[in-house]
């Protein structure tokens, strides 16, 4: 998916250069729905302009004497960001949370380990809340025009409340299995 978000972005921002889509990805939160690294970001960035879907526009020389290139789609590119919108935009999957790979083992687990780890996964919850919180609050729809991106967060907000909610009430249980 990150040829996907590099390419978008390029069309939101045509002249970007690498670091300038990098920091969108990471001031937009897009981990939270695609896994990326410095690393794999580059990595795609390269196979983007070898492939002719990206192409240099011009160079630049920063004041620490860095090359800075430019980038723009191309025509092979739009085609390109097209097949990824119908490929990515018809998938849908199931939610798949390691931990629940762990809770598979939690009657072989023991029981004040396996507490400290579900209150792990609250407290991590919470943090993304915060977070998408954060996010929420400093921005807003306008009337007539849909900003997708804070969809997806306030969506991706429920789903974090319904693990909260689960995770809490499971540690009541664990804690308290009689009751």
């Amino acid at each position: 998916m990150i040829p996907l978000l590099i390419l978008g972005l390029l069309i939101q921002n045509p002249g970007a250069h690498g670091y300038e889509l990098l920091t969108l990805m990471e001031k937009r939160h897009y981990k939270y729905i695609v896994n990326f690294t410095k690393g794999s970001f580059y990595y795609n960035l390269q196979q983007l302009e070898e492939k002719g879907l990206i192409e240099q526009v011009h160079q630049t020389i920063s004041s620490n004497g860095r090359e800075i290139h430019r980038f723009t789609i191309t025509n092979s590119g739009m085609e390109e960001f097209e097949k990824l919108m119908v490929k990515f935009g018809t998938k849908s999957e199931y939610v798949n949370l390691q931990c629940y790979v762990a809770l598979l083992f939690a009657d072989d687990f023991d029981k004040y380990k396996l507490l400290k780890l579900i209150q792990a996964q609250i407290d991590q919850t919470e943090a993304r809340i915060a977070l998408l919180d954060d996010y929420l609050a400093i921005t807003k729809e306008f009337p007539g025009k849909i900003d997708y991106f804070r969809r997806m967060n306030e969506n991706s907000r429920s789903h974090h409340q319904v693990n909260l909610k689960w995770f809490k009430e499971l540690k009541e249980e664990i804690e308290e299995p009689n009751a």
